[in-house]
């Protein structure tokens, strides 16, 4: 974890009253277009699935918390895209990074409705996808379907994946059954994944 994870996670850890809004503010970065790429907030939001495990925080309004973050940070940049699209590849930071829109760009022509979902839960695309939607036009109601649906899924996920990971390494079990236990997780993800591009497949 780096040291700007680190100073987040012990803030949340001395003020739990403010989790919530540490912990949406932190899901709004990682989904914003122009925050995503500086912004390590996925590591801060599995850590902080450590804090529910020992009580320091309560996991609903985290998750709850996390999914709003998530979804505006997706629906400004869907606008952004809408508002601005022949303006975005010279603005910071696709001027100086002209491939990270271009695999956006790529990525939804290939998925189509899907890619918001799917896109979601892949770090590079993340924040890229949703910008690009908009560019392209797609319809509002079918994007913000997957964005909330993948909001709903995503954040609870992460901090579900920090609980399981604290609770894994801490626990007697041997090692055997402690990577058994994450490969389930993994492959539950997977699944969701699939799941979402087989939903929204129809452009």
């Amino acid at each position: 974890m780096d040291s700007l994870s680190r100073q987040i996670v012990t803030y949340i850890t001395a003020h739990p009253h403010l989790a919530v809004f540490v912990i949406g503010g932190t899901a709004f970065g990682e989904s914003f277009a122009f925050l995503s790429l500086l912004f390590p907030g996925t590591t801060i939001l599995i850590a902080a699935g450590t804090l529910v495990k020992v009580h320091a925080i309560d996991p609903v309004s985290a998750a709850l918390a996390g999914c709003i973050g998530a979804i505006l940070g997706d629906a400004i940049s869907f606008w952004i895209g809408r508002r601005f699209s022949t303006l975005i590849p010279k603005m910071w930071p696709f001027r100086k990074h002209p491939q990270a829109l271009a695999q956006g760009i790529e990525f939804f022509q290939r998925y189509g409705r899907a890619s918001v979902f799917i896109g979601r839960f892949f770090g590079p695309l993340r924040a890229i996808v949703p910008l690009t939607a908009g560019m392209m036009e797609m319809p509002t109601i079918p994007f913000y379907v997957a964005n909330c649906l993948s909001a709903v899924v995503w954040a609870p996920a992460l901090l579900f994946s920090g609980y399981l990971l604290s609770s894994t390494v801490s626990s007697d079990w041997n090692i055997e059954d402690k990577v058994f236990v994450l490969l389930l997780a993994v492959m539950a993800i997977m699944a969701v994944v699939y799941w979402a591009r087989r939903i929204f497949q129809v452009r």
